[in-house]
């Protein structure tokens, strides 16, 4: 027997069965790439300059496409999986970086991607994980974790 939160057969298990979850991952891959983007063209120097002001800039990306995706998995493998991607697609854009002449890979934006993933990756242990579902229209489920 089959609980109504489960994915239909066709569907993918790692992730929830939201309405439009097509949609959902389709804006995700988006961010991704826009993060891929911004990361690496050119950027002119801000008016203002203050220290470290981009860690900042790092975290909340980060967190931002964990906490997008913690809304979409349906457990914790497959949050687990998102978050080493992420972790990785941080690693890799900071070494791309380094092959330009433009940008500059930088330990502490690396590890500012890291808590990003990290804290963001804990919204799926919070009711803010019901945020996509409630858009969705699709009925939210309780926390997974105990």
């Amino acid at each position: 027997m089959s609980s109504p939160s489960a994915n239909t057969p066709g569907s993918n298990p790692a992730y929830r069965p939201l309405r439009r979850l097509a949609t959902w991952r389709v804006l995700g891959a988006l961010a991704i790439v826009l993060t891929i983007l911004l990361s690496l063209v050119p950027m002119p120097k801000p008016p203002v300059h203050i220290e470290h002001s981009d860690k900042l800039e790092h975290f909340l990306t980060y967190f931002l496409l964990a906490a997008w995706y913690a809304q979409l998995v349906a457990h914790r493998r497959a949050l687990a999986w998102h978050a080493v991607g992420l972790a990785l697609l941080g690693a890799a854009i900071e070494i791309a970086q380094g092959l330009t002449t433009w940008r500059q890979p930088d330990w502490l934006d690396l590890g500012a991607n890291l808590l990003g993933v990290a804290a963001g990756s804990l919204v799926y242990a919070t009711p803010l994980r019901n945020v996509l579902a409630r858009l969705d229209g699709t009925r939210s489920t309780p926390s997974p974790l105990p």
